[in-house]
Order: C-alpha cells, then sequence, then structure tokens
C-alpha cells in the first residue's frame, strides 16, 4: 500500500474532548508538533503529549448528527443514499451508479487512526511521579491502552463494513520503508482478527456508568460486545457468506481466495455472539427507554426523549456532536425548518422522507397499511376517527390511525409545527407558491429533531443531545434475526420483536400475527419490517441491505434501485396534492453491494485488487 495511506496523520482541530473536558467545551487542540514524526520514546515520556495522542484516536468515531448535507463517510449519508430520505440542497448522490474514480463518503482516511492507535499501543508505558510533575499511572494506562485497543478493531470493523475484506494492520507500519504495500486479508482472517480484539478487551474495558457526564462516549465492556455481535452477524449474512457470487471468485495477486463459500454454522456463532451481549445487557447495564405521563405508559414521548438524553438504552454514541441553531438554520435541526414556520425559508425543510418508508411504517393496529382496515387514502378525516389522537379532524386519511413510530419521524402536509402553532403546507399554492423550495416528497424527516427550540422569545435556540450509533433496541432486533436462522421454532424469536413493538406502543405480533410464530420466511420478514422502522434513518439501513443481499429487489422490498415517490408537489389543486407520484429513478448495479477501493490506491500497489465489478 502507498506511504499516503499509512503516514501519520494528525487530524488537527477535530479530536473529541470527552475524556477529559465535558462536551460542550471547545475541541481539544492537537499541537503541530504531534502532527510531525517525533522521537518516540521523548513523546511517550510526556503525560500530557500521550494523553493528546490518545485522545485523537477518537476522531474517527462517525456523526451521526451530520446528515443534512454528509461530506464523507464518517459522517451520516446513508440515509440518503438509502430507501429513506433524499434531499434538494445536496448532490443526488442515488442517480448515478458507484465509479472507482469518484469514491463518495470513503471511510479509507481511517487508516491513519489505526496507525496512530497502534503507535500508542507500541510505546505508551507507566510515566512514574515525580515530585509535582504531571505522571501516568497503571490504572489510567490501562484504561488507554483497553480503548486504544478497541478503537483499532472498530475501525478495522468499520472499513470491513464498507468494503468487504481488507488488509488487517495489527503493527504500526513504517511509512519510510520502501515496502510499504499490503495485500488484502481474507473476510474470514478480518472477521476473526476483529472478533479476537474485541472479546479481548471487553474485559479490559469498564461497564457503561451514566452518572460521569465526562465519560459517555468512552467504549465500555457493552460496546465492544455489541460490536462484535453485530460484526458476526455480518459475518454470517449473505453478502459475506458465500450469497455474493461475483465475489467467490476475487483472488489477491497469489492466487488467495478473499470470500467464503457459504458456512451455514456461522448463523450458530453469530447467536452464541450475541447471546453473550444480551446476557450482558440484560445484567442491569441496559434497557429500553421508557416514558410515563401522570403514571401512564407514553410510547410518543418515549420514542422522542430517547434521542434527547442519555439514557440506559444507547450503547454507543458520540458525543461532541452540534445539531444545529435555529438562529441561523444550521446544523440538523436548523436545516429541518418548513417554510411557514418561524425561520423556516426555501434553504429549509429540505431533508426529505421517501414515501416508500411512509408507506413502510404500521397502523395503530400493529398491521402494515395494506392489510389494516383502519387504513385509507380517500378523503379528510372527521372528528373522533383518528383512534391515534395525533391529528386534527380534516387530516388526509393516510396519516390517521398511525403507529408513534410514525408520528415521531413524518411531518406531512396539513400538520402543526411543533412549536408556533403554524400549519405547514407543502402543496402549491400553500405555505408558498414555490413549490422547489419544499421537501422533494412532501415529507420532512422528523426524528431527532428538537421540539423545544424555537427562533422566538425566550426559547432555546439550540439543544444539545448525544449522536446516537448503537442502542439496545437495535440488537434486540439482530437477536431474533438469529435466533430464526438457527431456529425459528425459540419462542424468543418473535418475544424479542416484541418487546421493541410494545415499547413502540403497537400490538404484539403474537396478538395481531400469531399465524407466523415458527415460520422462518415470515418471521424474517416481520424482523426485517421492524428494523425498517425502529431504526429508519439511523443508519442500519444501508448496510442491512447489502448483508441480506436484497438491495437489488423492487422499491419497497428492499430495492435502491428505481422509481421513488412522494406526492404530488406541483398538482394544481390540494386534492391533487395526495397522490404518489415519481420524484426520481434511483440507480442500483450489483457492484454498489461493496465500495470500490480508492482507485489511487488500487494503482499505487502492486498487491491490492479491486472489488467485484469496478
Amino acid at each position: 500500500m502507498n506511504k499516503k495511506l499509512f503516514f501519520l496523520v494528525m487530524i488537527v482541530g477535530v479530536s473529541l474532548s470527552v475524556i477529559y473536558t465535558s462536551c460542550n467545551k471547545d475541541f481539544l487542540d492537537v499541537s503541530k508538533e504531534l502532527a510531525e514524526e517525533r522521537d518516540m520514546q521523548k513523546l511517550f515520556s510526556n503525560p500530557a503529549d500521550v494523553r493528546r495522542w490518545h485522545i485523537n484516536i477518537y476522531s474517527g468515531i462517525p456523526n451521526t448528527a451530520l446528515w443534512n448535507g454528509p461530506t464523507n463517510g464518517l459522517q451520516h449519508p446513508w440515509p440518503l443514499i438509502s430507501d429513506e430520505l433524499d434531499s434538494r440542497t445536496a448532490n443526488d448522490w442515488n442517480l448515478e451508479p458507484f465509479d472507482v474514480s469518484n469514491v463518495r463518503f470513503t471511510r479509507w482516511s481511517l487508516w491513519p487512526l489505526i496507525r496512530q492507535a497502534n503507535v500508542f499501543l507500541e510505546n505508551a508505558v507507566e510515566i512514574p511521579v515525580t515530585g509535582d510533575a504531571d505522571f501516568l499511572g497503571k490504572e489510567e494506562l490501562d484504561d488507554l491502552m483497553a480503548q486504544a485497543r478497541f478503537f483499532r478493531a472498530y475501525y478495522h470493523y468499520l472499513l470491513l463494513e464498507l468494503y468487504g475484506p481488507i488488509p488487517i494492520m495489527s503493527e504500526s507500519a513504517d511509512p519510510n520503508s520502501a515496502e510499504l504495500d499490503f495485500a488484502r486479508n481474507s473476510v474470514d482472517e478480518v472477521v476473526n482478527f476483529i472478533y479476537d480484539e474485541l472479546t479481548a478487551v471487553a474485559n479490559q474495558l469498564k461497564d457503561p456508568d451514566l452518572s460521569n457526564q465526562e465519560q459517555l462516549a468512552i467504549p465500555t465492556k457493552g460496546t465492544a460486545l455489541a460490536i462484535r455481535g453485530r460484526l458476526m452477524m455480518y459475518a454470517a449474512s449473505p453478502l459475506l457468506n458465500g450469497g455474493y457470487a461475483e465475489a467467490l471468485s476475487v483472488t489477491n495477486k497469489d492466487g488467495k481466495p478473499l470470500f467464503p463459500a457459504k458456512d451455514q454454522s456461522k448463523w450458530q456463532r453469530a447467536l452464541t455472539t450475541m447471546q453473550e451481549f444480551i446476557d450482558y445487557a440484560e445484567a442491569g447495564h441496559y434497557e429500553l427507554h421508557k416514558e410515563y405521563t401522570n403514571g401512564n405508559y407514553d410510547p410518543h414521548k418515549s420514542i422522542y426523549e430517547l434521542f434527547m438524553k442519555y439514557n440506559k438504552e444507547i450503547i454507543f454514541a458520540r458525543s461532541d456532536v452540534n445539531w444545529g441553531d435555529v438562529s441561523n438554520q444550521s446544523g440538523v435541526d436548523g436545516a429541518s425548518i418548513p417554510r411557514g414556520a418561524r425561520g423556516g425559508n426555501a434553504s429549509t425543510g429540505h431533508i426529505a422522507v421517501t414515501q416508500e418508508l411512509v408507506d413502510d411504517y404500521f397502523m395503530i393496529d400493529g398491521l402494515k397499511i395494506e392489510e389494516s382496515p383502519l387504513y385509507s387514502e380517500t378523503g379528510r378525516s372527521s372528528a373522533g376517527e383518528d383512534l391515534s389522537g395525533q391529528t386534527e379532524p380534516g387530516t388526509f386519511r393516510m396519516y390517521i390511525n398511525r403507529e408513534p413510530r410514525f408520528y415521531q419521524a413524518v411531518f406531512f402536509n396539513g400538520r402543526k409545527w411543533h412549536v408556533g402553532n403554524e400549519t405547514i403546507m407543502f402543496n402549491k399554492n400553500g405555505n408558498t407558491d414555490n413549490s422547489s423550495s419544499h421537501p422533494m416528497t412532501g415529507y420532512i424527516a422528523y426524528k431527532r429533531l428538537s421540539k423545544r427550540v424555537y427562533n422566538l422569545g425566550t426559547n432555546p435556540r439550540s439543544e444539545y443531545r448525544p449522536a446516537i450509533l448503537h442502542r439496545l433496541a437495535e440488537f434486540y432486533l439482530l437477536y431474533a434475526e438469529a435466533l430464526n436462522e438457527v431456529n425459528p421454532n425459540d419462542p424468543r424469536v418473535i418475544e424479542y420483536v416484541d418487546r421493541v413493538r410494545e415499547r413502540a406502543g403497537i400490538p404484539k405480533l403474537t396478538v395481531v400475527k400469531p399465524e407466523i410464530v415458527g415460520n422462518q420466511d415470515e418471521q424474517r420478514k416481520a424482523i426485517r419490517q421492524e428494523m425498517r422502522v425502529e431504526l429508519a434513518t439511523e443508519g442500519q439501513r444501508f448496510f442491512d441491505v447489502r448483508r441480506w443481499m436484497i438491495a437489488e429487489n423492487e422499491p419497497g422490498e428492499g430495492g435502491q434501485g428505481g422509481a421513488f415517490h412522494g406526492m404530488d408537489l406541483y398538482a394544481p389543486t390540494l386534492e391533487g396534492f395526495y397522490s404518489r407520484t415519481l420524484m426520481e429513478t434511483r440507480v442500483w448495479n450489483r457492484n454498489m453491494y461493496f465500495y470500490a477501493i480508492p482507485l489511487s490506491n488500487i494503482q499505487k500497489s502492486r498487491l491490492l485488487v479491486q472489488n467485484p465489478g469496478y
């Protein structure tokens, strides 16, 4: 691999402030001298330099708060380039295939951080007490070493997720070596390396502690066990387990195969790994977040507040994030204000939900729209017709009687903005004649927006909350998936899906669909449907449809290409607005199951081989 790939790069000004400062203070500055290759013995004899070196290893944690105009794969582009969202103000990346010379949202920049972790692991030592000077004791050093080892494994995992098999870098490479060139390891080798590292480090990391606000983004034992579980779900799924025919012929230049043939036993290994995490979670470390109003369980409040504060459902989150300011239309909060609400203008309210995602949310009776007698696309509601209590009479019937997660994720035409009580209209001649300034589909992405910020009077203009990467509900559904693939008759398959549905405020599958219990295909569909809505826009969908290899299906069935729809923003009448209308025709090719290895690296390497189809 070329020298640039593994040359030490210190990313100035983006280090996390999560360990030694609170999340609201300025980012830790990394001095220029640390950006250079320095004498390692001298650097690692200074406690301040050691900590500054270490904290920058954190800077590769993906930032899920940056999804209104992301520029790289360590931000949050995945909802915008999957079947969930679209945006007027960002390039429409769905209209052209992936290309080796234009690799969007790359994660290849993680390699310098992997090297930085390796350098730390190879050089950090205890620095004893000398008078009043700073020191680095064994307990602190052990914590820092465990965290560095976790991130080395985690960054390998993030690269595997996007590119498939990659080189394993378990030691720091000399950037001045003429032999700096590495072949890709096989899928099984990469998976086993990450698995072994996370297994070892899990017992070195601490348990989660929500009482210490300065420790919230530090990886814990639960983080390591969870990432290890998701890793093994990938390894068992078709994409990395013999299902991608084109990949089976990919070999290194010495003839070494990179992708394995199908091995059904990998599902048992995935289940065992997931079981270890679930056992740990249920030993008092994690729980589904629930809120109550006047002593009664409130699913709407539960779903909303889950994303607004730290709680026991969160397994891993990034803390140094900015959700925006409504006074200057910055960030997700500021960019999501529709025209017609205070602060909204032609440049805001542009993050749109696809009709395909709207249609996938359940009804309040727990059934899909095509199954529920409560669903209609005809006319407006009358008083008392909406059993959800979330809409007013006169709402288009498509939007009444929907489940709580729908109302927390989708802002639709004719709904009142949460502060100010303005009725928002996206149709032609609604809040503006210029329909091109509305969200492309006639829906705004509502999930994770703060409902407390408002650009008027004493209202707050911004609200801090963590950027969640993984949470317990995701792993309940992954656990159900693993159980179903190993033994569909296991009653825990439906039990863990129903735990998520119960928190969401809809009836359990055992009540509304008892006939699917034990049917592997039907349970698989139910699990995937639940993932689709429970985890919508959180970043997993892009990768899940690929590991399942359903991205080539039709839209609405996991497909990422083809016709995608919204409401008719340009209809001359309000009633005409409420009809499914083609938004765009997206491109999907089978090579898009993996990202291309950047062309510049392929060209400079004697050993690297490209992914199939590029």
